[in-house]
């Protein structure tokens, strides 16, 4: 049937639903919010222009319209800007967000899994590695992933190609760990269509310091929602993308491989690593080879997240 859900219709909700609908993602898709009337709102504007798209079916309202759903996408809380995990000063980056969405949580995922029992779930909120620990708990289930560092690994690719003057696609690079503050990016393993980073840069920018190109992309990645958030209130149209071509991987039963934060037995949480997804949510989970110094701070990102998750009772 490829039905999915959005539920909460804020900024992020919409930009989810609206590449949903643009990349021709589903054959239905519902719109739940707390306030019905923004999510009838949002989904008569969108029909609008559905005539321009592929055909499918749009709904909103109450969980109700969860009924059926392959897919839920979970993007209810408190943002960034009104939650004040805007200080690139603070290490807590988006965790400062954890117990508000936490209690949000709490409220919703009981009725999405009441609605929708046999959907997967696709934690969007921030910071969604604990929110999704929490979700599994609430859940019963397995069928639980966030987004994990998918959005992260993007801008890595996006800020290193732009460096090099080439386009993002020639840039095989990931960035592990929390969807924050912590964050690991893989340099050890970066090609650029096979050449290493270094004779990349050798060759496209002579004369560039390889620390000066790290330094500057880890700052622009680490920090790359803050930047936007303070042009534009609020990061979503990248996300919204990204959420889209999660849910495509599971709904065609793809088996793309994606670093989404799916729970790991290893490490007891939810945390970002490459995973195979399919039409169950994760199928197998992989982990990259990484240098001494970057297993180092992957386990200090995992750490970071395992405490985020007992504080609000989701992992021991």
């Amino acid at each position: 049937m490829q039905r999915v859900g959005v539920v909460g219709v804020g900024r992020v909700g919409q930009a989810c639903a609206f590449a949903l609908v643009l990349r021709r993602s589903c054959r239905e898709l519902a719109l739940v919010d707390r306030t019905r009337e923004r999510a009838v709102g949002v989904a008569t504007d969108m029909r609008y222009g559905a005539p321009l798209s592929a055909p499918f079916d749009l709904s909103a309202g109450g969980y109700e319209e969860l009924a059926g759903a392959d897919v839920v996408l979970i993007t209810a809380g408190v943002n960034e800007k009104s939650g004040g995990a805007t200080n690139r000063d603070d290490p807590r980056g988006r965790l400062v967000l954890l117990e508000p969405n936490a209690e949000v949580y709490r409220d919703v995922v009981p009725q999405v899994v009441a609605a929708a029992p046999d959907a997967v779930l696709v934690v969007v909120t921030d910071p969604p590695d604990p929110l999704a620990d929490l979700t599994r708990m609430l859940a019963g289930h397995d069928r639980v992933l966030s987004t994990g560092t998918v959005i992260d690994t993007l801008r890595f690719r996006v800020h290193v190609a732009a460096h090099l003057g080439v386009h993002p696609s020639a840039v095989e690079g990931l960035v592990v760990g929390e969807h924050g503050t912590s964050q690991v990016m893989l340099w050890s393993s970066l090609r650029v269509m096979g050449s290493p980073l270094e004779q990349a840069l050798e060759q496209c920018d002579p004369g560039r310091s390889l620390a000066d190109l790290r330094e500057e992309v880890e700052r622009e990645v680490r920090y790359a929602n803050i930047a936007i958030i303070e042009g534009n209130d609020a990061s979503q149209y990248g996300i919204g993308a990204v959420c889209a071509r999660i849910a495509e991987a599971v709904l065609r039963d793809e088996r793309a491989v994606l670093p989404v934060a799916a729970y790991r037995e290893r490490y007891g949480i939810h945390i970002g690593l490459p995973a195979v997804l399919g039409r169950e949510g994760v199928r197998a989970g992989l982990e990259p080879t990484m240098s001494d110094d970057e297993r180092a701070a992957f386990e200090r990102s995992v750490e970071t997240l395992r405490e985020a998750a007992r504080g609000i009772g989701a992992a021991a």
